[in-house]
């Protein structure tokens, strides 16, 4: 890896599967390659938000990067919509992106299937501004969850069309980067759902700013089943709710089923809920209070956002430009 990008939206609280599934890995990633995060606002208003909330929410991811341990001085955070490459790369993009392409994306289905108020130009045109915000830094790789692969997919080949059309190698073809034992954290209530932000059971997810005594509530609640603790592997077939929540503690601890099947085999739930209780308050407590301080200081947060975006810009526009020479754009 040379450099990688990624990026959450400022939509909701920041929950434990986009922590185990992102953050987390980030924080690690950012040691060991050229690091880019960003606050993906731009992509936020595919659905209508609260202007002054918007705002707010920027603020508040940002501060979370930086309370998860996402250090600014190594690796720029930025809000996407200060960098206004991102939009002009994606019309570009726009205009090599075969409708039939688009069609094949299977979240604008899913987002639109129940919700026809959602069919907006700017939602099925959502994977080519995603395509601009990682081709536009030349990335080498992007952390992805399997949810999004197809997303990176596209991506690909609009950079491949591109390059082979123009027969200029404009934009680095990305590769996915999918790491960690919890890259799809499932609902507390449903271990076949996806953990959602815009789920409107609140005790579904574990929120990273959530209190301890929220945490430990929520997980004393998080559905099981009427058998004992699994002994095995063989014993949790079938039991989503329960592998779930095994795989959130094994992420957390890094420990094996094994160890974990030992631990707790054949008992009932409680003593388990209550050690991943524990777990999870270890883990997500200092983040939240350091996150409570940094949030007294927005003019500190406005200069990393300020200071992240010229970094950001200065790699953004070269591609930009390089992109409109080849295209015979401006004068």
């Amino acid at each position: 890896m040379k450099r990688i990008i990624s990026g959450i939206q400022p939509t909701g609280n920041i929950h434990l599967g986009n922590y185990l599934g992102a953050l987390r890995n980030w924080v690690n990633l950012q040691h060991m390659v050229e690091s880019y995060f960003f606050v993906v606002d731009l992509h936020a208003i595919t659905i209508h938000q609260d202007p002054v909330l918007l705002k707010k929410h920027n603020l508040q991811v940002a501060a979370l990067y930086i309370a998860a341990g996402i250090d600014p001085t190594k690796s720029p955070i930025f809000i996407q919509s200060d960098v206004p490459a991102h939009t002009e790369v994606m019309w570009i993009l726009s205009c090599h992106a075969p409708l039939g392409w688009l069609n094949r994306m299977t979240q604008y289905k899913d987002k639109t299937s129940t919700d026809k108020e959602r069919e907006k130009l700017g939602l099925f045109a959502y994977p080519v501004l995603m395509a601009a915000d990682i081709l536009l830094y030349q990335v080498s790789h992007v952390p992805t969850g399997e949810d999004q692969k197809q997303h990176l997919e596209l991506t690909r080949d609009l950079a491949l069309s591109f390059n082979q059309k123009y027969g200029v190698n404009v934009f680095t073809v990305p590769e996915p980067h999918i790491i960690g034992a919890a890259t799809r954290v499932m609902s507390l209530k449903d271990g076949t759902k996806k953990m959602s932000k815009s789920d409107p059971a609140e005790g579904s997810r574990l929120n990273l700013l959530d209190d301890d005594d929220t945490i430990r509530s929520k997980l004393k609640k998080a559905k099981t089943d009427s058998l004992p603790f699994p002994m095995d592997k063989d014993e949790l077939q079938g039991r989503p709710d329960i592998a779930n929540l095994l795989t959130i503690y094994s992420a957390l601890t890094e420990l094996p089923f094994e160890k974990i099947f030992q631990e707790f085999g054949g008992r009932n739930f409680s003593p388990f809920k209550e050690k991943l209780a524990d777990i999870c308050i270890a883990e997500l407590s200092p983040i939240r209070h350091k996150y409570e301080k940094l949030m007294e200081n927005p003019d500190y947060l406005k200069g990393i956002l300020k200071e992240g975006a010229q970094k950001a810009s200065t790699i953004a526009e070269k591609t930009l430009q390089k992109t409109k020479e080849t295209l015979g754009l401006g004068v």
